[in-house]
C-alpha cells in the first residue's frame, strides 16, 4: 500500500510539473504556439470478433464504444471508455471422439464493459509536439469490468443431453455475470479541424475462461475478443493557444536644459598611427541539432542560428559553411541524403531572414556518409561554421 501511494505521487508531480511548463512550438513566421491540457469524447463502432472454434466470420458481432477523457500532457493522457454489444462462441464440425456425427452450432449474448485506460500518444513522444499534425498514433493500455448477459442461446444447446456431453459447457452461466478484463491496442487519430478528428482503433481484450461457457482446451486457460472501431473524436476546450508577445518596452524622451558651450580649446593633431596588421577573430561554430526524420528547426535550436547571424552582423568580411548530416543508424542513402540537405537548407534560409546576404553564405550536405559525432543520435545535425 505504502509502494503504491510513492507511485501515485510521483505521477500527481509529474502532471503539476508538466502543467506549469508546457511544451511550446515556433513557426518560421516566430509566432509561438503552448499546448494546452483537455478533455476528449470519442465515439465510434465497429467488429469484433470472439476467439472460438468455428470460421472467423461466424464469430463476428457487432460492437460500439464511447469513451470521455483529458490529455495531460502532450505525451499521457486518460479516458473512460465502455465497450458494449455482443460476443458470439460455436462449434464447426466438432465430435467427441471419431465416427461421431459432427456437431455445429453457434451463438450470441451480450455484454457492457466498462473501464479505465491509460494512454501515450507516440507521435509526441518520438516527433516532437506540433499543434497542427495531421495524424497521431497513440497506445494504450487498461481494464475494468465485463457485464454479461442473456446468454439464452447457450443455454438452449445445453438444453439437450446430447450437447451437455458433447459441446463440454463446463463453465455455461445464465444471468448476469461479472468478471475483470485487461486490455491493450492502438489508435490512429486523423486530424480534421482543431476540434474534430476521425480515429481508427484496434484493440484485444483478456478475460477469464468462463466467458463463452466452454472450457479451453489451450494452455492458457483464458478467452479473448477482439475489437476494430472507426469513429470521431472531438477536443472539450483549447488544445493550444498562441503564446503572447512580451510587452513593449515604452521609451521616455528626456527633455535636458541646454548647456552653454565649452570653449574649444585647439589640439595639436598627432601623426596617424599606421596599421600593420588587421585584428585576429576567433571563428564561430554551432551545431543545430535536429529529431529524428525532422528537418524543422525546434525553438531551442534556432538561437543558435541567431547567435552566427550576429556574428556575422559584427564581422561583415566574415562568411559562413553550413553542412547538413544524417544519422546513419536509421534510414537509407536516399532517406539521409534528402534529410541531411533539408537540414542545411532550413538552416539557410533562417540565415537569410536575419539579413545574411547569399554571396557569404555556402552550404553542402553529406547525408550518412560522414559521421561527425560518436553518438548516432548527434549526427541529426547541420553545423555552422563562421570566420
Amino acid at each position: 500500500m505504502k509502494r503504491t501511494k510513492t507511485i501515485l505521487t510521483a505521477v500527481l508531480l509529474m502532471l503539476c510539473t508538466a502543467a506549469q511548463a508546457q511544451p511550446k512550438f515556433r513557426m518560421a513566421d516566430g509566432t509561438k504556439y503552448e499546448f494546452r491540457p483537455h478533455g476528449f469524447l470519442s465515439v465510434g463502432g465497429g467488429v469484433q470478433h470472439t476467439l472460438g472454434e468455428t470460421k472467423i466470420q461466424k464469430l463476428l458481432s457487432p460492437n460500439a464504444q464511447l469513451g470521455l477523457g483529458y490529455q495531460f500532457t502532450t505525451v499521457f493522457g486518460a479516458r473512460l471508455q465502455a465497450n458494449a454489444w455482443q460476443s458470439k462462441g460455436g462449434w464447426n464440425g466438432h465430435r467427441a471422439k471419431i465416427g461421431d456425427t459432427p456437431l455445429t452450432a453457434e451463438y450470441k449474448y451480450n455484454y457492457v464493459a466498462p473501464g479505465i485506460d491509460l494512454m501515450f500518444n507516440l507521435s509526441n513522444l518520438f516527433c516532437s509536439w506540433y499543434p497542427f499534425r495531421t495524424f497521431n498514433l497513440t497506445a494504450f493500455i487498461g481494464g475494468g469490468a465485463n457485464i454479461g448477459f442473456n446468454n439464452k442461446e447457450a443455454v438452449a444447446i445445453a438444453g439437450t443431453v446430447k450437447a451437455v456431453d458433447e459441446y463440454d459447457l463446463t463453465y455455461l452461466w445464465d444471468g448476469t455475470k461479472v468478471r475483470p478484463y485487461g486490455r491493450a491496442g492502438l489508435e490512429a487519430a486523423f486530424r480534421l479541424s482543431d476540434i474534430v478528428s476521425l480515429f481508427i482503433e484496434g484493440n484485444a481484450n483478456i478475460l477469464s475462461d468462463k466467458y463463452n461457457s466452454k472450457k479451453s482446451e489451450r494452455k492458457l486457460k483464458s478467452d479473448w475478443y477482439f475489437n476494430a472501431l472507426v469513429g470521431l473524436k472531438f477536443n472539450l476546450g483549447r488544445c493550444y493557444g498562441k503564446v503572447a508577445p512580451p510587452p513593449a518596452v515604452t521609451t521616455v524622451e528626456v527633455v535636458q536644459t541646454p548647456q552653454p558651450e565649452p570653449e574649444v580649446v585647439p589640439v595639436p593633431a598627432e601623426e596617424p598611427v599606421q596599421v600593420l596588421e588587421e585584428v585576429m577573430v576567433e571563428p564561430l561554430r554551432r551545431d543545430v541539432f535536429f529529431q529524428i526524420n525532422q528537418t524543422k528547426m525546434l525553438y531551442c535550436e534556432a538561437v543558435k542560428v541567431k547567435e552566427v547571424a550576429d556574428y556575422l552582423m559584427q564581422y561583415p568580411k566574415s562568411k559562413v559553411t553550413v553542412t547538413g548530416y544524417a544519422d546513419a543508424g536509421t534510414g537509407n542513402d536516399r532517406i539521409n541524403d534528402r534529410l541531411a540537405a533539408g537540414r542545411a537548407d532550413t538552416v539557410v534560409k533562417a540565415l537569410k531572414r536575419y539579413g545574411i546576404s547569399a554571396d557569404r553564405i555556402s552550404y553542402d550536405s553529406k547525408g550518412a556518409r560522414v559521421q561527425p559525432f560518436e553518438k548516432n543520435v548527434l549526427n541529426r545535425v547541420a553545423i555552422c561554421v563562421a570566420e
